[in-house]
């Protein structure tokens, strides 16, 4: 039994590592077709404003890079961004600024890097990515024809940059005979009544008629979920944005 067992064992671990890439790097961009829906929330000593986001679509664009190297100790590292505009309506008494039925605008920068490491790869067709996310964001907000102090028709805005951290993981299969590979991943974070998540899942077909570089078409959808409600801050933010995805890949 023991041999029968050792035989097994050491014939999955000669297929994963014959079926593993050992260096690789892909690299993707394309469009987000995403629709807002939420709003930014003040409140403090009788104050009190709201931000209510247009729930119509807007077309922003992402782009990525996987990079894949045969070193196990050290970890494999993904890039990440894509740059989010919204619009939307603030009534009310903000900290800054008084505003009544004001357009608004939000635009969230966010560069996303990603080392981590593969628990499976390529293993009977299956891999899996174990990870950390570093997702720096930055937020640039403004709000036309408001009071501020005792000036009334002004133009306000305001720019800040935040880093998160989230766990990051990604499973994909690749369909056997087949140039199709079925991908979701996930990054979030949940700390003191605050959630952060962005969660995908895609589909993809490789166009192999170019042996070193291999062209691909990417289709997917894509949630993010902005959650900040912490009981010590004034500000609340609760939004998602969601919606299709497509575009192009490269893999070397």
């Amino acid at each position: 039994m023991k041999k029968i067992l050792t035989t097994l064992l050491s014939t999955a671990i000669v297929t994963t590592i014959a079926s593993a890439d050992m260096s690789r790097v892909e690299m993707g961009a394309g469009i987000w077709m995403q629709t807002p829906k939420g709003e930014l929330s003040y409140t403090e000593g009788g104050a009190d404003g709201s931000n209510i986001f247009d729930e119509k679509e807007e077309n922003n664009a992402y782009v990525w890079m996987l990079v894949k190297h045969p070193i196990p100790v050290l970890p494999n590292l993904r890039l990440e961004y894509v740059n989010i505009d919204t619009t939307g309506i603030a009534s009310g008494t903000f900290e800054d600024f008084t505003a009544s039925g004001s357009k608004t605008s939000l635009k969230m920068t966010q560069f996303d890097v990603i080392p981590y490491y593969n628990i499976l790869d390529n293993a009977a067709w299956i891999t899996l990515d174990l990870g950390l996310d570093l997702k720096v964001v930055s937020l640039d907000y403004k709000a036309e024809d408001v009071i501020i102090g005792l000036s009334a028709n002004q133009n306000y805005s305001d720019t800040q940059t935040i880093a998160l951290p989230l766990v990051y993981l990604r499973a994909r299969v690749e369909i056997p005979q087949t140039n199709v590979g079925l991908e979701a991943d996930m990054k979030y974070v949940t700390y003191d009544g605050s959630t952060v998540s962005d969660i995908r899942a895609k589909v993809d077909y490789t166009l192999g008629f170019i042996p070193t570089v291999q062209p691909a078409l990417e289709v997917g959808y894509r949630i993010q979920k902005i959650d900040i409600s912490s009981s010590d801050v004034k500000s609340a933010m609760n939004v998602d944005f969601s919606g299709l995805y497509a575009g192009l890949m490269l893999r070397f």
